[in-house]
This record gives C-alpha cells, structure tokens and sequence, in this order.
C-alpha cells in the first residue's frame, strides 16, 4: 500500500509549470517552451518543467557572475558563509518526508532508500562542508633563494561553476555539487537532468529560503544537448563539474578545451568487479553481490555488475543469490514494500531490455529474470537479471548497461582474478569479499579502482573521496579532495629584506 503523499508535494506538483530559478527568481524559459517529467512507476506525467535553452544558460551565467564579482557570497565572512550551508542540512532534515517522495515519484527509487539514505547524506554533505568554509587556509615556503622572502599561498574560488547532474541519484548529486562549490564561495549554474529536474527546483526555493544570496545559484533544467552543450562551451564559465556517461564527460572535456579551457572535474561510468573468494562469509557476500548491483535497480555508476566468484564456491554463490533474487518485492517506489522499483525512463528500460536480448545472443546463461515482470505494464520495471557463465569479452561484461543485470564470471585464483577484473576501460570501484586480512590488502592495491571495498558495498560518506580511475573520470569529490575541484591556488611572494 503506498504511503500518503505528502501534502508539501501535492501542492508544489499541481502549482502549475515549474520554472527556471535563475537571479533569485522564478522565471520562464526564454523560448516559453515546456516539457514533461513522468513518474516511471505509471508512465502518467507528474508535472510540466520549463525548458532551458541556450538563452537561458547566458542569462544564468551572467546572474552568476554579476553575483561572484559583486562578491556577495565569497566575500561574506567564512563563519557566516558555514551557517548558511549547515541550516541548509537541517532544513533537509526537517523537509525529509517531501524530498523523499519527489525524489520517489520523479525517479522511481523505493521510498525507504531515499527516506534511510538519500535525504540524510545529502544533509550531512551540506553540514560537512559547512565545516570545512572556515578551514580553507593556505600556506607558507621557506625559500631556499639568497634574500629574504616571504612566501605563502591561498586558496581562492574559481569563481562562476556549471554544474550537471545526473538523475539516478538527483537530490544527492546535487549536494555532492553544490555544497563544496559554495563552501569556496563559488556561484553555481546547476543543470539537472530533464529526467528528474524537481528535486533540483525544490533544493533551489529551499536555498534561497536559507538566504543563499541572489544570483549564487541559478538551476536550468534542459535537454543535455542544448542547455548542457552551451554550460560547457560557455565562455565565461570558469569550471565545469559532470557527473554521468563516459561517452558525454568526453564531449565536455571537448567542449572545455575548444572554448576557454574551463576547468574540468568527470565522474563518469563504471563496469565495476564484485569479487567473492572462496573463504568468503558467503552468506554477507551474497547480500553484498545483491545489494551491489540491484540498489537504485542497477543504475549506479559503481554497480558491482561483474560479480566474480571463485570455482569452488561459484554454484553455490549462485544458488543463494537466486534465492533472494526470487524473492525480490518489485513495485512502485512509493509503496513502502518495495524493494525494487523502476528504471526512470522507458528509453532506459529499453536500453536494458536490449543488453539482456545481447546476452542472449552471446550465449550467457540465463539463470535468472530476463524480462518485464507482469502486471506493471504502465511502469518501466525490468526483473533483477542473472546471466552465469558469462566470457569476458561479451558485451554485458565489458558494456555499462546501468541497470539490473549482472554478469557472474567464475575464477581460479588471484592472479586470474585480478587479470579478469583490471580487463575494463573503467576504474571506479571494486568489491572484495575474504575473510583473510592479507588477501583483501594484496587485492585492494593490484585492482585499478578509485574505491575498493572489504567485505561490504555502497559505503559512501561525506568524509570519503569519490571518483574513479581510467575512463571512470578526473578529480574527486567529497572529502577535503573536492575542496581542490573549487579552488584555485595562488602563490605571493614578498620581498622583505
């Protein structure tokens, strides 16, 4: 039975078309057009957004700037700056229940992941970095030349910051974003993803509710291919901060170094290895290969969608995992018993549908799901997906596919083991599972991944840098590391002989 809509999001769903905030006001697309955001769940739109255009990213831009120039946030003294962010968590806190159930209906994910997970640690990384606004010191040199100089640096905001997030995790990617960026004393120009734009609008009234100064952060929703296109091109945009696709994070690194040679911060796609060895608790490393891969449905950049197991414990592995496989509750995410809801978009559903038909194709065993389950046919559900047996080289093992499916890949020892799971163009995260301490350290260092966790998965903190090797991106976010993303260093040398 789903859970009573929160009368806040009643209200802000029937207020009419929402509109673009940008210079501390809620505005109308410049070309007066429109589009629609669904709940995946029923196929049935939710509400009507306007469409940022080309026109309105300058029109932001040029907000942001007239903001950072006029120094209203950057210049505000550091203590007040950290209130400001920190309210901004607790004021999360308190609106839990609303930005729960949009971020449900506009997403698809279970309504207890965002109320348990997504809400919190969004909160929590606002009230991180509130910590860190009176911290960001610099320096000083000894210099080594003859004379007496005096040499010290600072850290200084870059100044005006695009932002695009994507929608599998949008209020949280939005804070990931955000919170470091104005921590610097940044402005910001947040595009969010046309797929779920609202929780984005809602952070936004929340903001200036904190008194977020005019100006500091504007949010476009639009098409990645205008509104984001012209983010990244933009001339005077002096950063830009990407979460999403290998493929699109490589049209921004372009479209930086062919414009004004932006700075660049990628977290992209992830093909990521779920090892088991046979000493394993094999009870913990099942959960863990479950929870891997079918959290938020599989469309998580470090999914564990390559689940190695070794020879002596692969049939076993499997059976368990089937069993909980089979009793997966599939459903709306707004019903509180949910445990898998849908893919966000039928374009997404169909892109899924089309790996688990190539799976086939390539002759992977089918060991479980494989299709839509019934009775929701007006949602974008795909059962929780099992191929056995796969080879390294078919497609649903090398290929992101950002959803439920799972390629299991049996092993004989680490050496095969760490050959198997390095063959990947990504790098974002691993899983190991062992109960001998000196393995998982030998492991943990020869995998090429910006995370590797023990005998757990999905453990994010606001403390924890994120980010990945090879084409899983540049830069990490979160932890101090992210501080780096949104700043500039500069050296001042003095003489005082």
């Amino acid at each position: 039975m789903a859970i009573a809509e929160d009368l806040e999001v009643a209200s802000f769903l029937k207020g009419g078309p929402k509109k673009l905030f940008i210079g501390g006001r809620w505005v109308e697309a410049a070309g007066g057009e429109t589009f629609e955001t669904i709940d995946p769940a029923t196929g049935e739109v939710l509400a009507r957004v306007a469409e940022g255009g080309a026109e309105d990213i300058d029109r932001a831009v040029a907000s942001a700037r007239r903001s950072f120039d006029r120094g209203t946030w950057r210049e505000l003294p550091p203590a007040e700056r950290a209130k400001v962010l920190w309210k901004v968590g607790d004021m999360l806190d308190e609106r839990a229940n609303e930005f729960a159930q949009l971020e449900t209906l506009d997403n698809g994910m279970p309504i207890n992941d965002a109320l348990l997970f997504h809400v919190p640690l969004a909160a929590a990384t606002f009230r991180y970095y509130a910590g860190w606004v009176t911290k960001l010191d610099g320096a000083t040199q000894q210099v080594s030349l003859p004379g007496k100089y005096l040499s010290y640096t600072l850290r200084e905001p870059i100044g005006v910051v695009g932002q695009i997030i994507p929608w599998n995790f949008p209020l949280l990617m939005a804070a990931w974003k955000l919170a470091p960026a104005l921590a610097c004393g940044n402005s910001v120009v947040l595009k969010p993803s046309e797929e779920t734009p609202l929780s984005a609008l809602l952070i936004a009234e929340l903001l200036q509710q904190a008194e977020v100064p005019d100006g500091v952060v504007n949010v476009v929703p639009g098409r990645g291919e205008v509104a984001g296109a012209r983010l990244a091109s933009h001339p005077d945009v002096d950063k830009i901060a990407f979460t999403g696709s290998t493929e699109v994070g490589k049209l921004i690194a372009r479209a930086s170094s062919e414009s004004n040679l932006k700075r660049v911060s990628l977290e992209l796609g992830g093909k990521s290895p779920n090892i088991v060895f046979a000493d394993a608790d094999l009870t913990r490393a099942v959960s863990g290969a479950f929870f891997g891969i079918f959290f938020n449905q599989g469309q998580v950049c470090s999914a564990g969608s390559r689940l190695f197991v070794q020879e002596k414990v692969y049939d076993h592995t499997l059976d368990e995992l089937l069993k909980t496989v089979n009793e997966t509750r599939i459903g709306p995410g707004i019903d509180p018993v949910t445990q898998m809801g849908p893919l966000v978009s039928r374009t997404q559903m169909d892109r899924v549908l089309g790996y688990i038909a190539q799976g086939n194709k390539e002759g992977a065993r089918l060991i479980a799901g494989g299709g839509r389950p019934e009775g929701f046919d007006a949602g974008y559900f795909v059962k929780p997906t099992v191929f056995a047996d796969v080879d390294g080289d078919m497609r649903i093992a090398r290929e992101e596919i950002f959803g439920p499916v799972v390629a299991a890949i049996p092993f004989s020892d680490e050496e095969d083991l760490v050959a198997k799971a390095n063959s990947t163009i990504y790098g974002l995260v691993a899983g190991v599972w062992t109960r001998d301490v000196g393995r998982a350290h030998r492991v943990a260092h020869a995998l090429k991944a910006g995370t590797v966790y023990v005998n757990c998965y999905h453990i994010v903190d606001p403390v924890t840098p994120w980010g990945g090797y090879r084409q899983s991106g540049w830069g990490r976010e979160l932890g101090p590391y992210a501080l780096d993303l949104y700043t500039e260093l500069k050296n001042v040398i003095v003489d005082i002989g």
